[in-house]
């Protein structure tokens, strides 16, 4: 981590604190149990944590429905734990992202309760209220993100729909009324002023509407698929024009950067997956007056991995985030484990072997920008299946209930850490049960399983981040990677800083390859990333799901 720009780079954490680890022995995680695993935190090496909220809420939807933003949920703990995880953390050199959702709240919320109240009432204008037509059908033909339905809800109390891109438990704020702006940030400037080290914003691209509340346009028939959005939901019927991804949005992102300016090192971290293009509307909220850093869908994609679908990928994003702000994902609370990516099998249909993802963990790491590592990625965790480890009556997701069988959900990816493969509930909890269950195919990739052994996965992630952290070209590399021109299945780049330029190669396909390394005589092989390969001269052989960083002169960088 380099200062101000510590971010730029950054490995990052995700914590589902409802999954983690729980002490307060109701079935479900709290701050505590994260603070009791913050040593297995630190020995990942990684450089900041994201914690899901843990603001007061009724919890119906991963606590992503807030009836109070400055207030923590007794359900995780008090106000002062979180304060000795945040303090704990920093001993530990680890920085602490909270998530902030400002797009909606709970229906319960008090700003809520007082604005369905009445049409003239201080609070009448901070959620978005329309009348019916004149048949008593909604205003228009925008659909919930969620329920794949109406996104307007009736209030009886006050004669008119309101506006949910997500729930009906979650009304949306009006970002077009700046006094809502304005108690928003009053509501960051609380934890800024605690001391946490950056906010994950979540669902930006769905701050504002469309103020005319004009339908949306059906998908043609030949239009592509937008990123992040499961096929059979039905809200692909329609291009997203009017309910959310407005051009606007980025005007409304200035207060937000004005506000973590005032805090050095704070940064902000964007969601943006949920629309037409990822890559590209992400990119669009980026930027000195906008926010640090967005994540995308761009390895989000359902087929094979291959290093044509890399190389097109970072092409892309490197063209589009020409500055910098890129953050990876693959495993994420909304969008399954990275063991479920990329179909979780190669172009012939074979479930790929457990060399492909130590090879993929070499890859995520060096790509240039900031990478977040969902937990229990790191230990291999396939997707929980539903119905056979989670029973339907079992599911948790509000979006699952609503679409399944059709959409299964995400409580798949939401289940509990395995720590111990011999313990009840493998170790989460001593509670009769888990608020979800535990997968049988999680014991045997538990903490305790993995942990002596020295070439599993876990061990991987951790030899590779700690390794990281000496490679200048990794953590302080140049915005954009050379991509180098190779055949199908080496994937290759270089990364570039003042003190290195790094070859990183790697061999995405199941059979040995061979790489000619006549045009760097000077190359030689950086040891410590626990990968080997064979090499005669300036033959290089790259062993099937095989990984090579190799040291360049640096005064060659430019010739």
């Amino acid at each position: 981590m380099q200062g101000k720009q510590w971010w730029k780079n950054a490995v990052i954490y995700q914590i589902s604190p409802w999954s983690f680890k729980d002490t307060i022995e109701n079935g479900k995680g709290d701050l505590e149990g994260i603070i009791e695993k913050l040593d297995y935190i630190a020995a990942l090496g990684v450089d900041a944590i994201w914690l899901t909220p843990i603001f007061q809420s009724p919890m119906n939807d991963l606590a992503y429905d807030i009836t109070d933003m400055r207030k923590v949920d007794p359900m995780f703990g008090t106000l002062e734990d979180f304060e000795r995880l945040l303090n704990l953390s920093h001993t530990l050199g680890i920085k602490v992202i909270i998530d902030q959702v400002w797009n909606h709240t709970s229906d319960q919320h008090h700003w809520f309760q007082e604005s369905k109240k009445s049409r003239d009432n201080p609070k009448a204008d901070w959620y978005v209220w329309a009348d019916a037509k004149e048949d008593g059908s909604p205003p228009n033909n925008w659909l919930s993100a969620f329920m794949g339905e109406s996104a307007w809800q009736w209030s009886g109390e006050r004669q008119q729909f309101y506006f949910y891109n997500f729930l009906p438990s979650q009304p949306d704020l009006n970002w077009h009324n700046p006094d809502v702006v304005d108690a928003l940030m009053k509501r960051a400037k609380f934890w800024l002023d605690l001391g946490v080290d950056g906010f994950r914003i979540d669902a930006p691209n769905f701050f504002l509407h469309d103020a005319k509340l004009r339908d949306n346009p059906p998908r043609p028939d030949d239009a592509p698929l937008p990123d992040g959005v499961a096929p059979d939901n039905p809200i692909v019927r329609q291009l997203f024009k009017y309910n959310f991804c407005r051009e606007e949005t980025l005007e409304a992102l200035k207060p937000i950067r004005e506000l973590v300016e005032q805090y050095p090192g704070v940064i902000t971290l964007a969601e943006v997956t949920f629309c037409e293009d990822s890559i590209v509307l992400s990119s669009q909220h980026v930027g000195r007056d906008k926010l640090h850093m967005a994540y995308n869908s761009a390895l989000l994609v359902d087929e094979p991995i291959s290093a044509k679908l890399m190389r097109d990928t970072l092409k892309k994003v490197q063209h589009y985030f020409s500055e910098g702000g890129n953050c990876w994902i693959v495993g994420n609370h909304d969008y399954g484990r990275l063991k479920s990516c990329w179909t979780g099998k190669d172009a012939e249909g074979n479930p790929y072997p457990e060399e492909f993802y130590h090879a993929i963990a070499a890859m995520l790491l060096s790509l240039p920008g900031a990478f977040c590592l969902y937990q229990g990625d790191e230990l291999g965790l396939p997707e929980a299946r539903i119905p056979e480890d989670i029973p339907p009556e079992a599911i948790k997701d509000p979006f699952g209930k609503a679409l399944y069988p059709e959409v299964p959900g995400r409580d798949g990816s939401r289940t509990p850490m395995p720590w111990k493969s011999y313990a009840a509930n493998a170790g989460f909890t001593v509670a009769q049960r888990a608020w979800l269950p535990v997968s049988e195919s999680h014991l045997g990739l538990a903490v305790n399983v993995q942990e002596p052994d020295p070439n599993s996965l876990l061990n991987t992630w951790r030899r590779l981040t700690h390794w990281r952290q000496d490679q200048p070209a990794l953590i302080q590399g140049m915005t954009n990677a050379k991509l180098l021109d190779t055949d199908e299945p080496l994937f290759a780049f270089i990364r570039e800083s003042e003190e290195q330029r790094l070859l990183c190669i790697f061999n995405l396909g199941d059979t040995p390859e061979q790489y000619d390394l006549s045009a760097y005589p000077d190359c030689q092989e950086v040891k410590g990333s626990g990968f080997t390969t064979d090499r005669s001269g300036d033959q290089l052989k790259i062993p099937a799901y095989g990984v090579f960083f190799g040291e360049l002169n640096l005064s060659e960088a430019n010739e």
